[in-house]
């Protein structure tokens, strides 16, 4: 069992989810079940058909992460967001077909960092056929397709390998190999956080000048064939047919937005969230 955590834990939201529209909403015919096989179908096409992105944080808008709001913008309004609604979203699916889910948060490790960086990430733990595993639909282009084992165990996937390593009595580190280097994506512990931790997280996430989502716009899809991301007015595709793209016109990331990332925003919208950039 994960530590301090259980099936409809007090803490998690409680508003009812709407399986079957979020089941639509990211195409998936699969029974419902708590199997590592559904959970792997499930993060895989979430993260198909839900974008990480961030325009409302450029707009100025508010991000709520209660799961009513969370409903009616990633699944009735066909948007994306950013790991925050992203991970809050899945977990709430998950508690939805049975599993026990830990809400933890995370602090990245972007390549070339010297210094340790707040805790702005959140991820998932979840006990899957008797073990842990790490479930993350929240961490954008880099992130894993599908769940990894808590274990130390790395597992093959399209554009790479990932695992969990361990780093002195308590930290965990997601870790990505291309080639023959493995790479720190983000360190976290297993100690389960509460919503209000992450209410706090989000205010900085989406207001604080310094945030990187405050500074520039992403956007973000991962299949197995191909990765996806917008970075301002940069647009590269790893996998299948490479593609780097820069200085793109505001029509551009537009027609970008619209077509490789499904999202329904307008002309003005687009031009707004990449003002200054």
């Amino acid at each position: 069992m994960l530590p301090g955590v259980s099936v409809g834990d007090r803490r998690a939201d409680p508003s009812p989810l709407d399986l079957a529209a979020y089941l639509q909403r990211v195409e998936s015919a699969v029974e419902p079940s708590p199997s590592l096989a559904v959970v792997a179908e499930l993060m895989e096409r979430h993260l198909g058909a839900i974008p990480f992105e961030n325009l409302a944080v450029r707009l100025g808008r508010e991000i709520r992460l209660d799961l009513p709001s969370l409903e009616a913008k990633l699944v009735r309004g066909g948007r994306g967001g950013y790991c925050f609604e992203q991970n809050t979203l899945f977990a709430a699916v998950l508690r939805a077909i049975g599993l026990a889910v830990a809400t933890l948060e995370a602090r990245v490790r972007p390549p070339g960092a010297t210094t340790t960086l707040p805790r702005t990430h959140m991820t998932l733990a979840v006990e899957l056929e008797g073990a842990p595993w790490l479930v993350d639909v929240g961490f954008g282009g880099d992130g894993p397709l599908r769940p990894v084992p808590l274990s130390g165990a790395a597992i093959e996937e399209p554009g790479g390998r990932y695992r969990v390593a361990t780093e002195g009595e308590r930290l965990r580190v997601l870790q990505h190999q291309t080639g023959e280097a493995w790479s720190d994506l983000y360190a976290f512990t297993l100690e389960p956080a509460l919503p209000v931790d992450f209410e706090v997280a989000n205010h900085f996430t989406s207001t604080h000048p310094r945030s990187i989502f405050v500074q520039t716009l992403t956007a973000q899809r991962s299949t197995a064939r191909a990765r996806h991301v917008l970075r301002g007015r940069l647009y590269t595709r790893s996998g299948d047919d490479p593609v780097r793209r820069e200085d793109l016109t505001d029509a551009e990331a537009h027609a970008l937005l619209t077509g490789t990332f499904s999202l329904p925003v307008t002309m003005e919208e687009v031009g707004a969230a990449l003002a200054g950039l």
